[in-house]
């Protein structure tokens, strides 16, 4: 009997095509999405068309240097800031936020993968889920109307900002023993901590119910255009006992595949216009390759307070936004 045997690529192939991926994305915005004018997306604004292109470009720039460190995913203060305060229809910006969420994970990819600080292993039973339940969410958001998906926003984002300031993150979980299904499907590493310079033995634990979480977690993804990396981190981290900079590190593995499949919906819907995506997926990817070069040493608390005093505000302004109270 002849046994065929397939070697897997090794892990610079897997960069080079996410590199690649990123590219493709934005050829793709620019010659298959319709052509608007940019008075059908900023009607009401006073500014030159060219002032929105740019404030976005600026905007998703720093977003892209401060959203990889803390492993949330650009799309989570994508929609909230851009939606919030910007004279955009929240469901472009959804649409946009979930390209933005994909352009971070595609550029800091190659970076965290060469780094040893994504673990393709982890992340893809993870992402298998999510990435079917965040199609049933991308229709289920585009169905609702934009003033309900506005006020939801701003209670999940406050709930994100709770979360995070109740979670106590550990740096290195303690897993005494890997679950069965876990050890089966061969989760686990090693990984060289920067800061410290040691080898860091990694497994994990609770795997069936960090899966079922995730599909809850592909649902809000694709439903709110934010990405959920916000969620990623305190599942992998908490609940399976990953590394928090494994858990970081992996969340941008996982939003690539999650965010594809969701943004497809919108695609097919024609809620992404090139004119807000473009700019916003440049300025991502930029700033996304600076904060996974700081995700080595930068310490975690000083992004964790800048991270909770955005979600905080757009959270706000999001939910007012929504109730009619601040237009």
């Amino acid at each position: 009997m002849t046994v065929f045997a397939f070697p897997l690529r090794p892990l610079w192939s897997i960069s080079r095509m996410l590199r690649h991926a990123g590219l493709a994305l934005l050829l793709l915005l620019w010659l298959v999405l319709p052509a608007y004018a940019a008075d059908s997306v900023v009607p009401a604004s006073s500014m030159p068309w060219w002032f929105w292109p740019l404030a976005l470009f600026v905007t998703c720039f720093l977003i892209g240097i401060v959203a990889v460190p803390a492993g949330i995913g650009g799309g989570t203060l994508f929609v909230p800031i851009i939606g919030g305060f910007f004279p955009f229809h929240l469901d472009f910006v959804r649409g946009a936020g979930l390209l933005v969420a994909l352009a971070s994970a595609l550029a800091a990819g190659p970076m965290l993968l060469r780094g040893g600080l994504a673990s393709v292993r982890l992340a893809l039973p993870l992402a298998l889920l999510a990435c079917m339940s965040s199609i049933g969410g991308a229709l289920l958001g585009l169905a609702l109307p934009a003033s309900v998906i506005q006020i939801a926003l701003g209670l999940i984002v406050l709930g994100i900002v709770a979360l995070m300031l109740a979670a106590k993150k550990s740096e290195f979980p303690h897993v005494a023993q890997p679950d069965r299904l876990s050890s089966a499907l061969g989760i686990h590493g090693v990984f060289i901590d920067g800061a410290s310079g040691r080898a860091i033995d990694w497994q994990v634990h609770r795997t069936p119910l960090g899966l079922f979480v995730f599909l809850l977690i592909g649902v809000m993804a694709g439903m709110f255009g934010i990405g959920a990396g916000w969620a990623n981190v305190p599942a992998l981290n908490l609940l399976m006992g990953v590394p928090l900079k494994v858990s970081a590190g992996t969340s941008g593995l996982v939003l690539s595949l999650v965010d594809s499949s969701a943004a497809w919906v919108y695609l097919n819907r024609g809620a992404v216009l090139p004119m807000i995506a473009v700019p916003s997926v440049v300025g991502m990817m930029l700033g996304a390759r600076i904060g996974a070069r700081l995700l080595h040493v930068l310490k975690g608390s000083v992004i964790r307070k800048m991270v909770i005093t955005l979600l905080l505000f757009a959270g706000l302004r999001a939910l007012l936004k929504g109730l009619g109270v601040w237009i």
